[in-house]
């Protein structure tokens, strides 16, 4: 007796496996992550990030114009401070004629309609790598959030429409939405980094911007004490939900491959947009691997990118973004 259904008529060629498809990436889904640095015509290759790059600003600007021509219309934006301008209190954080304050001035002038985030958080300011002030040995929760709020307003001042707290400090949804508010930037949103593991996946990141914390006594080795411990689970929907009850628009988990649960736990319990970050070193192990030719580059990117959207994510921050949609665009 043979079956009545045969689940494989659904694949049986291209166009039906396309027609019943259930996940479908375009470039809308993608929020694009950009490195400044200082200086003039500097288009630096990050060495543990291949064919990914640190920017001028009028490098940025080309950049910026290429992105929008392929369809890809937000950037989420960080800096690489230099080193002399770098210190305990994030000073330069709140400097108006700042890299970060220039950048988003220079992606808004070339392209008034990109949907501009920022990064909010110390440690590319930081003397000790650390998403906060340190005193004591101890990361400061609350004088850093005071610390971020200025930093939120100073970017909003600079034409950013979101603001994308990274640091994990408790309290600083709301402290920055109330900021916000008072300054009467109304319409500024905030994507909150909710559920922020603290991952050995981020090392390619820090390189980029010269951000990993120091190895000196006294200081935190790690970012263990206000980054989630990847163990946990009912953490994340807490955290989230915390961050939505203090005014966050959106709310993300990072990173990505390995948290696609916590992703899916968020979808189902929140009625905001869900955002996932595939982290520097998720981009880093596969063109590792595909440089040895152990995994197919693209076939592989597109796997990943289609498991995180099907898990929820509304919102992909990726190094990916330009490679995928060039093969969309194919």
């Amino acid at each position: 007796m043979y079956p009545l259904k045969r689940n494989r008529r659904l694949r049986t060629n291209k166009a039906i496996r396309s027609l019943v498809r259930e996940t479908i990436i375009t470039p809308n889904d993608f929020l694009v992550p950009l490195f400044v640095v200082e200086g003039k015509g500097v288009k630096d290759e990050i060495p543990s990030m291949p064919n990914y790059f640190r920017y001028s600003l009028d490098l940025l600007e080309g950049e910026v114009k290429a992105l929008w021509k392929l369809g890809l219309k937000s950037v989420l934006l960080f800096v690489k401070v230099p080193d002399n301008l770098k210190d305990n209190k994030g000073t330069e954080a709140l400097n108006p004629n700042g890299l970060m304050q220039r950048a988003i001035k220079t992606v808004k002038n070339v392209c008034p309609d990109m949907l501009v985030m920022t990064d909010v958080a110390l440690d590319p300011y930081s003397a000790y790598g650390h998403d906060g002030i340190i005193e004591n040995g101890q990361v400061l929760n609350d004088k850093t959030v005071d610390v971020l709020s200025e930093m939120s307003i100073s970017h909003a001042q600079a034409g950013a429409n979101f603001v994308a707290p990274s640091d994990m400090m408790d309290g600083r949804i709301l402290s920055i939405r109330e900021a916000l508010e008072d300054e009467g930037f109304t319409n500024t949103g905030i994507m909150s980094y909710s559920a922020k593991y603290a991952s050995a996946f981020y090392g390619p990141f820090r390189d980029a911007l010269d951000s990993a914390p120091v190895d000196l006594i006294d200081i935190p080795k790690d970012k263990k004490t206000y980054q989630m411990d990847y163990a946990n689970r009912f953490e994340a929907i807490r955290e989230t939900e915390m961050d939505i009850d203090e005014g966050a628009d959106i709310v993300m988990v990072k990173p990505g491959l390995c948290y696609l649960d916590i992703v899916r736990e968020i979808k189902n319990d929140v009625d905001v947009p869900v955002a996932v970050y595939q982290v520097s070193g998720e981009y880093a192990m596969l063109k590792a691997a595909a440089e040895k030719g152990w995994l197919e580059h693209d076939a592989v990117m597109m796997e990943q990118i289609t498991a995180i959207k099907r898990a929820g994510a509304d919102i992909i921050a990726s190094y990916f973004a330009k490679d995928v949609v060039k093969i969309l665009n194919t």
